[in-house]
C-alpha cells in the first residue's frame, strides 16, 4: 500500500525509491537514491524536480518493490552469454552481453513475458551481432510497487524459454574460398572478392584457410571445394556464378561436390541469389556478385549464424523478407539499423 505526504513533512524519512532529474539534452539520471534520508535541504529541490508530494510504502506480504521485481526479473531474462549489469537505478536493470557474439531473443517468449502490462523488457533485434559488455536489454517493473504475482508470473515465462535473452558464440572456423569465373581465372581482371570475404570472416574471429580459383566449369569448381575440404576448411564460400546467366554454374558445382539441403534465392535486397548448403556437417555458402559492390549484404545477416551453429533452413530464409531491404545509405551504420531485423 502506498500514501502520500507533502514534502515539507517528509524531513527524516527514508525514500522508497530514486528520484530522477532530467535537464533537458544535458542530463538524465538519478538525483536522489532510494533509501536517501530526506534533509531540509533537500526539500526546495525535490520541488523542483515537481516532487510536491512523498510516497509513504507500507508493503503487505503479496507487494513487490520495484527494485527487487528489477532483480528477479533480471536474472530469469538472462540466459548463456548475459550478464546482469550493477543494481537497479530508477526501478530499472540492464542486462549486457558476457561475451562477444549474436544475439537471440526468444520473441514468443519475450511477447509473453510483456503481456501483462505491469512488467517490461525491451530488447535489441534478435540475431544482431554484439560486443562484450554492450546492452542488450532493459527490465523494470512499471509501478513503483505490484503484486508479487505479477512478477512471478513474468519470471516463470523467463524460466521456461530458458532465459529469454542469449548471446550465442561464435565459432572460429577455418575457410576455403572458392573464386570463380573465367574472367578472373584467366587473369582478364583481378579477384576483389578474397579480400572483403578474408576482412568479414577475420572481423568475426575466424580464418582462411585456402583460397582457390576456379573457371565457369562445374566439374572443376566442385574439385576445387573439395581441395579445400581436404585442406581442413570447415567452412566453404564460393563467390561469383549465382545468377541465371548460362554461364554462371557455381551452384551446379557446389552440388556436384556433394552438398544437400540446398537453399537457393532469398528474400533480402542486395542477395536475392544467395544460396546455402551443407557437405556433410561444413556449411557451404555461395555468394553473388552483389558481395562485391555493396558493403552489407545477405552474407553479413547469414555468415554469423552459420558461426553460431545454426543450421540455416527454407523457412529461416524466407522470414528475412520482412526488413529483407537494404536501404543503401550513404553512411552505413549497420547492425544499427532495420536491415535483416
Amino acid at each position: 500500500m502506498t500514501k502520500t505526504i507533502p514534502v515539507e513533512q517528509a524531513v527524516g524519512m527514508v525514500l522508497p525509491h530514486d528520484i530522477t532529474e532530467i535537464r533537458s539534452e544535458e542530463f538524465k539520471g538519478r538525483a536522489f537514491r532510494k533509501g536517501h534520508i530526506i534533509r531540509e535541504e533537500d526539500i526546495e529541490r525535490l520541488k523542483c524536480l515537481g516532487k510536491e508530494n512523498i510516497y509513504v510504502l507500507e508493503l503487505g506480504e503479496d507487494d513487490i518493490h520495484e527494485n527487487e521485481a528489477a532483480e528477479l526479473m533480471a536474472k530469469a531474462l538472462a540466459g548463456p552469454g548475459v550478464e546482469v549489469s550493477g543494481e537497479p537505478v530508477e526501478g530499472k536493470l540492464n542486462l549486457v552481453a558476457a561475451h562477444d557474439g549474436l544475439l537471440k531473443i526468444e520473441v514468443e517468449a519475450l511477447y509473453q513475458f510483456n503481456l501483462p502490462g505491469e512488467v517490461m523488457c525491451a530488447t535489441l533485434h534478435s540475431n544482431t551481432p554484439v560486443k562484450k559488455g554492450e546492452q542488450l536489454a532493459g527490465t523494470r517493473l512499471i509501478p513503483l510497487v505490484a503484486k508479487r504475482g505479477v512478477v512471478n508470473t513474468a519470471v516463470e515465462v523467463a524460466k521456461k524459454a530458458g532465459g529469454i535473452i542469449r548471446v550465442a558464440q561464435l565459432r572460429q572456423a577455418r575457410a576455403g574460398l572458392i573464386i570463380t569465373g573465367n574472367e578472373v581465372f584467366h587473369g582478364r581482371i583481378k579477384d576483389a572478392f578474397e579480400p572483403v570475404l578474408r576482412q568479414k570472416l577475420e572481423k568475426l574471429g575466424s580464418e582462411v584457410v585456402a583460397v582457390r580459383f576456379a573457371p565457369d566449369h562445374i566439374e572443376t569448381i566442385a574439385a576445387e571445394i573439395n581441395a579445400c575440404l581436404e585442406a581442413g576448411a570447415d567452412l566453404i564460400i564460393t563467390s561469383g556464378g549465382m545468377s541465371v546467366d548460362p554461364d554462371d554454374v557455381t551452384r551446379q558445382g557446389i552440388a556436384r561436390a556433394g552438398a544437400t539441403d540446398i537453399v537457393y534465392g532469398t528474400p533480402v535486397l542486395p542477395g536475392a541469389m544467395f544460396l546455402i548448403g551443407y557437405i556433410g556437417a561444413v556449411p557451404v555458402l555461395g555468394l553473388p556478385a552483389c558481395g562485391m559492390f555493396h558493403k552489407i549484404t545477405i552474407f553479413d545477416l547469414i555468415l554469423p549464424r552459420v558461426l553460431g551453429g545454426e543450421k540455416i533452413t527454407r523457412p529461416d530464409v524466407a522470414r528475412l523478407g520482412h526488413g529483407g531491404l537494404c536501404r543503401q545509405c550513404k553512411t552505413c551504420a549497420w547492425p544499427v539499423c532495420g536491415f535483416g531485423k
